[in-house]
Formats: structure tokens, sequence, C-alpha cells
């Protein structure tokens, strides 16, 4: 395909802690750019510090959008994100700016450029009971359910895990069938410029833990407190977002600051490692 006359988009993917918001500035630095976040927990206002968003003077240096400008009580799916997306991509084409998709959310990132699999609304009875369960019997019931999906799934995904289960109990077919039906994704609309960050994995578990360090320092506590003050439905993604369980212990003084950063470094090494392995698999 001649994609000499597509519009240009960038992508810079890979896991969390992994120099993202760097790359992209200076790219943005080369050539006119609109930075467009593709973080799940970076769409969230009320988490500024725990999702590592941009600060004020990096936002000061080019264009940025769809950064903190949800409200945390409304869960954002990966579609309402992707049509976000197209509008904030057109926006910068419109503007002669080159459009940097930046985050490590590969579901927002395959849903813009694959599409989203045409699954009918699921009953809200079934949801309700899906939803209800700990995600580690959530997993083994897809397990039997649905093994060949509950296999490529981690046992404590819980967005993905509740997904997979109320597709199957209420449609009758697998989600990954849906998910070959898939339409609307602009892969081939657009002439795609990546760059995936793949540090060694001990400098990325490294730089994991000096991020925490760092968001303790600039008041993620805080944030946690003022979170929990608008006694929100805690099986949001805000909610649980890593950190926020963590430090919601420590403002009910269930545990001590240094026990709650330990548990945080830990949870975001995981999370690293998952994002690493999935960006090795399946490539964008």
């Amino acid at each position: 395909m001649n994609t000499d006359r597509l519009p240009r988009l960038g992508l810079i993917a890979g896991p969390t802690a992994s120099g993202k918001t760097a790359l992209a500035l200076a790219w943005a630095a080369r050539e006119p750019a609109t930075i467009v976040n593709a973080d799940a927990s970076q769409v969230y206002r009320d988490l500024r510090i725990l999702s590592a968003r941009p600060t004020p003077d990096e936002e000061a240096q080019a264009p940025h959008r769809l950064f903190g400008h949800r409200d945390g009580a409304a869960a954002c799916s990966a579609a309402e994100w992707a049509g976000e997306a197209r509008t904030a991509l057109a926006e910068a084409w419109a503007a002669e700016r080159l459009p940097i998709l930046v985050g490590g959310t590969g579901l927002y990132l395959r849903t813009l450029l694959d599409g989203i699999a045409p699954v009918p609304p699921i009953d809200v009875a079934v949801r309700t009971a899906v939803r209800a369960l700990p995600v580690e019997e959530a997993h083994r019931a897809l397990a039997r359910e649905d093994p060949a999906v509950a296999a490529r799934l981690h046992p404590h995904d819980t967005t993905r895990v509740h997904r997979a289960l109320e597709v199957r109990r209420a449609t009758g077919r697998s989600i990954a069938d849906w998910q070959v039906e898939r339409q609307g994704g602009i892969r081939g609309q657009v002439a795609l410029e990546r760059v995936l960050t793949d540090l060694p994995v001990t400098e990325l578990y490294a730089r994991c833990d000096a991020r925490v360090d760092v968001m303790l320092a600039a008041g993620a506590l805080d944030e946690v407190e003022a979170l929990l003050a608008r006694g929100l439905d805690p099986a949001l993604p805000v909610m649980r977002a890593i950190g926020v369980p963590e430090l919601a212990r420590v403002a009910r003084q269930e545990c001590d600051l240094a026990t709650a950063a330990s548990a945080i470094k830990q949870a975001t090494r995981r999370f690293a490692k998952r994002q690493r392995t999935w960006f090795r698999h399946q490539p964008l």
C-alpha cells in the first residue's frame, strides 16, 4: 500500500516508567505536534500524581490532549477513548500538527487501530453477577467456560477477566470470536510511525521504584485522601489504579507509609512486566 498520501500518526508505546513522555516531548520539539494520551489511568483528572501525567511544565512544551479530562466517577471504556482519540487526531491534522499517541494501554491502542468487536449490549443481570465476583473466582470460572481466553489473561486482570466472562455468559460466544469481527479501526487510513520502548528488566524495575518515590514526595497520599473523600464506588477503575488501594490503607491507618510504598513498588513492577510482555507478543 502506498502510504505517501495518508496522514502521519506517531505512536510511542511501552511499559510504565520506560521514558515515553520524554520521547514524546523530544519528538514534539523537532516538528509541530500534538501529544495524545493513550494511558487508561491518565484520562482521570483525580490521578495526576499516581498516573504520572505530564507536569504543567511538560504540557506547556506542546499541545496535550485527553490527559486528565475525565471525572473518575465515570469509567472510560476503550471504545469511548477511541472515539475521543479520533476527534483529537482529526483536530491535530487540521492544524497541520503531527498527532503522537503516547501510552501503555494496549487495549486502547488496539481499539483505535484495529477497531472494536461488535459485542451486543450485555444483560444487566449478567454484568452485575459477573462483576460481583472476586477476580480470582471470575478467572477460575472463565477457565472452565472459555479456557483459551482464560489462558491468555492474567488472573488478576480484573477488567479483562470480567469482560471476557460476561461476554461468554451473555452471548454464548467467546470474546475471541467477536474480536475477529472488529470494526472501525483506523490502521489502514494512516501512515503509522512507531516507537516502542523496551528497557532491560533491571533498568525498568529501578525506574519503577524511583517513580514511586517521586510520587510519594509529590503528595500522592493527599491525592488519594481527596479521592476517598468523594465516596466513589470502589469498583471504578480510578479506585483500583495502582497506588490507590495501597495508600487508602494508610489513610485508614491500616498500615504505615513505608509498607504501602513497598506494596506500590511491587505492584508497579509487576504491571510493567505484564505490559512489557504484552507489547513484545502483540506488536502494534
